[in-house]
């Protein structure tokens, strides 16, 4: 259906531009063909036809828009190359835009009319303990694209699953998720130490089964990283924590324009926020909040907020976290803080250098000393730039405590091993809907 949407652009695009029905030739078929054939591989190469799908609708929409943005490099090339086969600029656009509406249509009928259940990767489970509890929970309790056929439990370990998900196979292994039709099978003993059918899942692999952990499966299903289960070898030989010199510096010229382009837009926000909160003070107090926060290496700065908050605010007690309903906000905090506007001088943080756009949240330093003390693999999170907004905080509410902590962290540390642009992308599209729905403001 896409090939087809691809195919008919082109002539959407002649009669877009020129407002007349015009006759099929040749060459009009060679161009088709050659616009959806170029599509078609640029979709592929962004996993648009790839069985398992997770996305939501911001990145499908921002896989529609790459996809069609590596074609139009390619084909222009091509055009360059070989003009008699060039498409006119003024049809291109229209064919383009075509594609973009068709496909976006096509992809939204498609996920609320099929059976997704169809698509979903069926899954064994090698144990049948606390581990394996924890993958069926995740199945039942998310959106996710995995159907749990089973669990193998061994005789060394504990039967913690329900008695419908045991499976006694009385084949050997790989018979079974052959006939079976399973496409994947997930490692997750609760103790290695006590014995694996290693020979069984080496056979597997070999006839060309997936196999996979239960650190990586978690990572790839919930988009965190289990540290109940996590240890240093496996971050040592996983993939990802790639932070190069080409990383860093294409990382630091986002954040340069993402934040120049948000204060144009802003400036006019930021500037009734400054009169609303002087005018709420009676023209005392500063209009500006400058706190110390811990960023990339344990390396001290200053964070700058707009002041929501009474200047007594900490005068009893010492630093606290902000609580629901907390009587310390003022009128104006309570509704820049509902935005997120209290949150907008950090751009000039991020232009400092200070911040990134995107990255874990930036802790006081009596609070990171607490967590690092009592949370394994807290200090990791300190490997990146914090942000102002991040993937932590689009995934989990407000945390006040050490167990909202090591929930955060467990997400601070997949965006760390997973940075990319695109992933930025992403989040920031999401943190959108969330300063509009004004989701997890205290």
């Amino acid at each position: 259906m896409e090939t087809g949407i691809f195919v008919s652009s082109v002539y959407c695009g002649l009669l877009f531009r020129y407002q007349t029905v015009l006759p099929l030739d040749m060459s009009l078929v060679i161009q088709s063909s050659l616009y959806a054939s170029t599509l078609m591989l640029a979709n592929t190469g962004m996993g648009m036809y790839q069985r398992s799908q997770t996305w939501g609708e911001p990145e499908l929409l921002l896989r529609i828009l790459a996809s069609l943005l590596l074609g139009t490099l390619f084909m222009g090339l091509m055009f360059y190359s070989f003009p008699p086969i060039a498409i006119g600029r003024g049809v291109f656009g229209y064919a383009l835009l075509s594609s973009f509406m068709g496909v976006t249509i096509l992809r939204m009928l498609f996920y609320s009319l099929i059976d997704r259940k169809v698509l979903n990767r069926r899954v064994v489970v090698l144990g049948a303990g606390r581990n394996a509890r924890k993958i069926i929970e995740l199945e039942r309790n998310a959106a996710q694209n995995i159907d749990v056929i089973g669990c193998i439990a061994s005789d060394y370990h504990p039967i913690l699953v329900p008695e419908e998900k045991l499976i006694r196979p009385r084949v050997p292994l790989y018979e079974y998720v052959l006939n079976e039709q399973i496409d994947e099978i997930v490692i997750a003993p609760d103790d290695r130490r006590k014995g694996l059918p290693v020979d069984e899942i080496l056979d597997c692999r070999m006839y060309g089964f997936e196999v996979i952990d239960l650190l990586t499966f978690f990572e790839r299903e919930a988009g965190f990283i289990r540290v109940d289960s996590l240890y240093p070898s496996w971050l040592v030989y996983s993939d990802g924590f790639r932070m190069g010199f080409v990383r860093i510096s294409t990382k630091r010229i986002f954040d340069i324009t993402v934040s120049l382009m948000l204060l144009f837009v802003t400036w006019p926000i930021m500037l009734l926020t400054m009169i609303a909160i002087k005018l709420e003070s009676r023209f005392k107090g500063p209009i500006f909040y400058y706190q110390t926060r811990v960023g990339l290496s344990w390396r001290l700065f200053n964070v700058i907020k707009f002041r929501s908050m009474r200047l007594d605010a900490e005068a009893a007690g010492g630093p606290k976290m902000a609580r629901e309903d907390d009587d310390r906000i003022t009128l104006v905090g309570k509704f820049i803080r509902k935005f997120r506007i209290d949150e907008l001088p950090q751009l000039f943080n991020v232009l400092k250098g200070d911040m990134s756009f995107v990255g874990p949240r930036p802790e006081r330093p009596e609070f990171v000393e607490q967590y690092a003390e009592a949370v394994p693999y807290y200090s990791e999170r300190l490997r990146v730039k914090p942000g102002i907004t991040g993937w932590a905080q689009l995934c989990y509410s407000y945390g006040d405590n050490e167990r909202d902590a090591l929930q955060k962290l467990q997400y601070d540390l997949y965006y760390v091993k997973n940075y990319s642009l695109f992933f930025d992308l992403i989040i920031i599209l999401q943190t959108i809907e969330v300063v509009l729905w004004s989701k997890g403001a205290r």
